[in-house]
């Protein structure tokens, strides 16, 4: 045989691993609250539960980037993919009324290059902020021969708190309720596999997103995604939210049903919203039948929620204070839990 062999030499470099750490902690700290009780670099975190709640519960959620990490790894662009793990964490644990406390990552790559883990971590924290949530940890897992040395995969988790008594569950959503859809500017991370085969099929990334547009298609396919998790919060503290719908894979109708319950329908009317340019080019350019592009993708609508038809203007007026457009964008009907739409 021949001389000793390394950890290093096998393709897992601890040296540059530890070196993504030291880069990466001044920007995971940035983000504690103060219920915050260890530091970086333990086994476990370490969260205390806030002061103000009677009866606590916790409240949790996983996901991760899906395949927009390719777009960002095309355009060799990685500060931002991190708010789009953290969005599609908190915003679905929000639709419980659950206030994100924190979130931890998974970094799972071919080989580590501390500087490229470092721009994970930035975008991590600065979602982390948005949704007024700790960075607290998380794992950096070097894969050699799983991976290929540029590979990688962004995930992560969080948890939150909220009041037992003030949980949305859906149990009280009633017929005449309506149905108040904020605006999501992009894509955020879902029907990338789509997208992608549709809009980067040889196309130049660097060149107009479309006709007259003032962003690339790359620019338009790296948008981080929206966080709604501080704008639901105070529509919580001040409405009667009875229902909240993360719209993610799946798109519009599967995901509004998630929230219902067995004795209404949901009914959204096409045209209430204004739907961003990039799906028009999507359905255009695949071409993309109307209902399978309802099927996968948001269309503009990122997150709905249901309030009673007295406290829909309202609703609309909060979120555009906490910077969502907004809209009426249907109501509830008696029903068997089902979700249409449908043309005015």
């Amino acid at each position: 045989m021949g001389g000793d062999v390394s950890y290093a030499a096998a393709g897992v470099d601890i040296d540059a691993a530890d070196e993504a750490v030291a880069r990466l902690t001044p920007h995971v700290r940035s983000t504690f609250r103060p219920e915050v009780l260890s530091d970086v670099g333990g086994f476990g975190s370490v969260v205390a539960l806030p002061a103000g709640y009677d009866e606590p519960v916790l409240v949790s959620g996983n996901d991760g980037a899906g395949t927009k990490t390719l777009v960002a790894a095309a355009l060799e662009r990685y500060d931002t993919i991190g708010i789009d793990v953290v969005a599609m964490c908190v915003d679905d644990i929000v639709t419980s009324g659950a206030e994100p406390l924190f979130f931890l990552d998974q970094i799972t790559v071919g080989s580590v290059d501390p500087e490229r883990i470092e721009q994970f971590v930035m975008g991590f924290a600065e979602g982390c902020r948005q949704a007024g949530c700790s960075l607290t940890g998380g794992e950096i897992a070097e894969h050699p021969d799983a991976m290929g040395p540029d590979d990688f995969d962004l995930a992560g988790f969080t948890v939150g708190v909220a009041e037992r008594s003030r949980l949305i569950t859906g149990a009280r959503i009633a017929a005449g309720d309506v149905l108040v859809g904020l605006a999501s500017p992009g894509l955020r991370c879902n029907g990338y596999s789509l997208a992608r085969r549709v809009l980067m099929d040889g196309r130049d990334l660097h060149a107009p997103a479309w006709n007259g547009a003032d962003t690339s298609l790359g620019d338009e396919l790296l948008r981080p995604s929206v966080i709604y998790a501080s704008t639901i919060l105070a529509l919580t503290a001040e409405l009667d939210v009875r229902g909240a719908a993360h719209i993610t894979g799946g798109g519009l109708a599967a995901n509004l049903s998630r929230s219902l319950g067995p004795g209404v329908d949901a009914v959204i009317e096409r045209g209430a919203w204004r739907v961003p340019e990039i799906f028009g080019c999507i359905r255009d350019q695949g071409p993309v039948p109307p209902m399978e592009m309802e099927r996968v993708f948001n269309l503009g609508l990122g997150m709905i929620v249901v309030v009673p038809a007295s406290e829909g203007s309202r609703t609309v007026e909060l979120c555009n204070s906490g910077g969502h457009d907004a809209w009426i964008v249907g109501s509830l009907v008696e029903g068997t839990g089902q979700t249409r739409v449908v043309d005015p």
